[in-house]
């Protein structure tokens, strides 16, 4: 399929193809006008790409999923490279939490000590 066709069928835009190919998560083959020319393999690679961007995840962090699928496992994850990026992402995550965590903490305090009747809530909270 050419790269249009990908592009549609993966949701994504034709420079972000060119730009995963430049960085070598996605190959494509040259047919003898010059056009690149993709597998029905590639849609699942760009698929597995998107999902783990959509949750924060770079694509840096995206190649040993789509090694993994390369390979012929059934999933990305499911390779111990992979394990190992969920496992550090996951940490990183904890990390910010805590920090904002204790950020909203420092927060609150200042609004108690600015504004000693303000109830101090969450979103959402009454």
């Amino acid at each position: 399929m050419r790269i249009g066709e990908l592009a549609r069928r993966a949701g994504v835009s034709t420079r972000a193809l060119r730009y995963y190919e430049q960085q070598g998560l996605i190959r494509s083959r040259r047919s003898a006008n010059g056009y690149r020319e993709y597998d029905e393999s590639d849609v699942r690679l760009v698929t597995e790409i998107r999902a783990l961007m959509a949750v924060g995840f770079t694509l840096e962090d995206a190649r040993p999923f789509v090694d993994c699928l390369r390979s012929g496992h059934p999933s990305g994850g499911s390779c111990p490279e992979s394990v190992a990026v969920y496992q550090r992402k996951l940490a990183e995550i904890d990390d910010r939490i805590r920090d904002l965590l204790a950020r909203r903490a420092e927060v609150a305090a200042q609004l108690t000590s600015a504004c000693p009747g303000c109830l101090v809530t969450r979103r959402g909270e009454s």
